[in-house]
């Protein structure tokens, strides 16, 4: 199997969880990390369930692989996640020493990899990122939409009643 076939197995893998955080009414958004071509961690957002602004698909993945592997530094590993990472958790990602992330769709009001920032690639930090982008993109855009415009009906519906 090639890398782009890898990339696009286990991106699946994380919308599964993307889904997961759906029928929780989370955001939909999903996490998995793989060492050796393994998920070692899955994740999905859990803000709202939580009620805790730091349960963010990635950083929920990245403390299970930590605790995995007994060390915070994540190194051989690829980070799979199905929207753009925000700030934070590219912080995290930097953090972690995580040195390869692969992500679905652009978040282009949030997203600090590509979008409004490059993060992952900024020489001024101790550490980069191979960044690679677009992978299930029209899925993982999809299910975000859907989300959003379910979301919007019900307040719609909700103000009728």
């Amino acid at each position: 199997m090639d890398v782009f076939e890898k990339d696009r197995t286990f991106m699946r893998a994380a919308l599964c969880e993307a889904e997961k955080a759906a029928k929780l009414g989370e955001v939909p958004i999903g996490a998995v990390i793989v060492y050796q071509d393994e998920i070692i961690a899955y994740a999905h957002n859990l803000r709202e369930t939580t009620q805790n602004a730091t349960t963010h698909a990635e950083l929920l993945a990245i403390q299970q692989a930590c605790k995995k592997v007994g060390s915070w530094r994540l190194e051989d590993m690829t980070l799979y996640v199905t929207l753009e990472p925000c700030p934070m958790c590219a912080g995290a990602i930097l953090q972690s020493r995580i040195p390869r992330v692969v992500y679905g769709a652009r978040d282009i009001k949030g997203g600090a990899v590509d979008s409004l920032y490059r993060l992952l690639n900024d020489a001024r930090f101790n550490h980069e990122c191979e960044v690679v982008e677009g992978i299930l993109a029209e899925e993982c855009g999809t299910i975000l939409t859907r989300f959003f415009r379910n979301l919007r009906e019900q307040k719609k519906n909700r103000k009728r009643t």
